[in-house]
């Protein structure tokens, strides 16, 4: 998916002469130097808008959807930078940052980016929790805020702990996330796979595909696989597009025959949390609420 994955094992970003006090931490592709306690910062990756939001660290530019609600107080403070796909470069070079983050859906830009400051690639793909967690850790060491970070951590292995209790001895799941009418579904090497993982979740169907994009599936595959519980994700309500919702497209008689439909074990997560923030600290943190939640009744 990201060109990241064709740039080898590691890549040592250089900094300008000039640049004074470094730091030295592990990016997405390799090891890298950047400035220490960075003032400016020009940030094209939602996960880390989300988790340098919650280390308290003020961000000067972004672009300017950010598509997630508990994020908006961050975009209308920091400066507009086009969008993740399309960044706005004059706008970059005029803001004169000490350091640009990038990733996921913005890797790409990373060499374009490095030619106006120091510019990281921070993306989170293959391991969402270990990464989140090595984002949150690096980011502490950035901007000297690693009690903060810690802190975060602890938190965070707090909802975990309590989230594994909810979901223990309750049987399989099934992960689907539905676009309009279209259905995938997701397992363990999926992109949503690290809630199988992470929980100890058992998968109400293991033959599911690796591909981390999902596998395509029917209402038949839904009603054959018979999962005691049902994990939604709906995609078009996580980019703000029109369309046929997941409780519409889920209706269905097949369906309807589940265990999980019969005993309304069907669990709507945040969808804009976990498909456009997912690693950011505190997305993880609200996804597995809602799946505590969720698995308790709530």
């Amino acid at each position: 998916m990201f060109r990241s994955l064709a740039c080898g094992a590691a890549l040592l970003l250089a900094l300008p002469a000039f640049a004074a006090d470094t730091v030295s931490i592990d990016t997405y592709r390799g090891a890298a130097k950047v400035p220490e306690a960075p003032e400016k910062i020009a940030v094209f990756d939602i996960a880390a808008v989300d988790t340098l939001s919650a280390l308290g660290v003020d961000i000067t530019g972004a672009p300017q959807n950010l598509y997630v609600d508990y994020l908006d107080s961050i975009a209308e403070k920091a400066e507009d930078l086009g969008t993740l796909f399309e960044p706005d470069i004059e706008a970059v070079h005029a803001l004169q940052p000490d350091l640009i983050i990038v990733g996921g859906r913005s890797s790409d830009q990373v060499e374009p980016m490095s030619e106006l400051a120091p510019a990281i690639d921070m993306t989170i793909w293959e391991d969402v929790v270990g990464q989140g967690l090595d984002r949150l850790e690096a980011y502490g060491r950035i901007f000297d805020l690693e009690d903060k970070a810690a802190e975060l951590r602890a938190a965070f292995d707090t909802q975990l702990a309590d989230t594994r209790a909810a979901v223990a001895g309750q049987g399989t799941a099934l992960i689907l996330l539905t676009n309009g009418p279209k259905i995938s579904a997701y397992g363990k090497a999926g992109r949503f796979g690290w809630l199988h993982s992470t929980l100890d979740l058992p998968e109400a169907a293991a033959e599911i595909s690796d591909s981390t994009h999902g596998e395509s599936i029917s209402f038949e595959f839904i009603q054959t696989v018979n999962p005691d519980w049902l994990i939604v994700i709906d995609r078009l309500a996580a980019i703000g597009q029109p369309g046929e919702d997941a409780k519409t497209t889920l209706d269905n008689t097949l369906v309807h025959e589940t265990t999980a439909w019969k005993n309304d074990q069907v669990v709507y997560l945040n969808a804009s949390d976990i498909y456009i923030s997912g690693g950011g600290i505190q997305s993880m943190m609200r996804t597995l609420s809602d799946i505590e939640a969720g698995f308790s009744g709530n």
